[in-house]
């Protein structure tokens, strides 16, 4: 699905370089390079603050603490998404509110979103799934109208940008109150194990955020809140700002490849190919297209005595999960996140796919679709 190896290879001086350099000066939490990195990606998000942390699980985590949200706040959020989005939520005492999904984005649905707000709710948490944006203009005003906070969860968005309906454009993660991603390896931009990040405009908020992820503490050993232990290593930092410079390269031969995809499988009536709303760039982080009619496993199965992998992202909606199962969901209350799981699968999707290897992964995935 991703070849990390390949990826390396191309940067190899790059990467080599910037990790010889904190083990050469030994200053492996919190170094030179973490700060190199920071610096470099604010910039290249045009962002304020970027404050980096060990995982995008515990940048979500962090974000939410910092918005000083109580036990049995609600914060909305899709049910066709990664676990660690809702996983947060209540973890901090919180009530994850689920809704479903736009069929076409696979993204949060504004219909469902505004429904589902109560005077319970204080926060939304939208995703930007596969690589492509939510509708952060319409979230934005519905969050405004009821005065809610906007967390981004961009895990799987870096390098996607948002267009407003002026024509201006923001980086993914730097519209709401707070954004969230993470670094981990198959991301668009990954480092070398975990790592992950917060984004924020708003001054105060990345003072509380900085604090949070180092223990409470704004002076040694003065703890003045509740915090976590959640730090990016200069090893990783290394690797991440040397490949930074690439990622709209990174982007661009992702898009190649997804429309690749698309053009060979566009007249097949046994496959839907992902869409991309007008008010978004896609970053493709997945390639995920919709069967109809076809059996999935079978598909799966075959594709992998060829060699090549298929995934499904994700196979079990949110509220249909053991530890998520509540009395407000019942199965069939979210029709399209639930239809998703049982019709979705992802294609490998990465930087290196070169010509010969997509004609062989769609040749194939055509003449097995044939069979299925």
């Amino acid at each position: 699905m991703v070849d990390l190896h390949s990826q390396y290879l191309n940067i190899k001086q790059e990467i080599d370089a910037g990790i010889a350099s904190v083990i050469e000066t030994s200053s492996f939490v919190k170094g030179g390079k973490v700060v190199d990195f920071q610096k470099n990606l604010e910039k290249y998000l045009s962002v304020r603050h970027v404050i980096p942390v060990a995982n995008g699980t515990d940048a979500l985590q962090i974000a939410l603490m910092a918005l000083g949200l109580k036990a049995g706040d609600e914060v909305i959020t899709p049910t066709f998404t990664f676990i660690a989005t809702a996983e947060v939520v209540a973890l901090l005492g919180l009530t994850p509110v689920l809704v479903d999904v736009d069929s076409d984005t696979f993204c949060i649905d504004l219909e469902a979103l505004e429904r589902a707000i109560t005077p319970k709710t204080k926060a939304i948490v939208p995703v930007h799934l596969f690589g492509q944006n939510a509708d952060m203009e319409g979230i934005m005003a519905i969050a405004k109208r009821h005065n809610l906070f906007v967390v981004e969860d961009a895990c799987q968005s870096m390098g996607s940008e948002y267009i407003f309906s002026d024509g201006h454009r923001q980086h993914s993660g730097t519209i709401g109150n707070i954004g969230c991603t993470s670094f981990f390896p198959s991301k668009n931009l990954g480092c070398y194990g975990d790592g992950g990040a917060l984004f924020t405009n708003d001054d105060e908020l990345a003072e509380r955020i900085t604090t949070i992820a180092n223990h409470g503490m704004r002076i040694r050993y003065h703890h003045d809140m509740i915090g976590v232990n959640s730090r990016l290593d200069s090893i990783q930092a290394a690797v991440l700002d040397a490949k930074l410079p690439h990622l709209d390269s990174y982007v661009r031969a992702r898009r190649e490849a997804a429309e690749f995809y698309n053009r060979h499988f566009a007249d097949n009536p046994k496959v839907i190919t992902p869409k991309t709303a007008t008010y978004t760039t896609h970053s493709f982080h997945q390639y995920t297209l919709q069967f109809v009619g076809v059996d999935r496993q079978r598909l799966i199965s075959k594709m992998a005595e060829r060699g090549i992998p298929v995934m499904v992202y994700y196979p079990i909606p949110l509220h249909l999960q053991k530890a998520y199962r509540s009395d407000r969901y019942s199965q069939g209350d979210f029709p399209v996140a639930e239809k998703l799981s049982e019709t979705v699968c992802s294609l490998p999707m990465h930087t290196e796919l070169d010509k010969e290897q997509m004609e062989y992964i769609t040749s194939n995935f055509l003449d097995i679709l044939g069979q299925c």
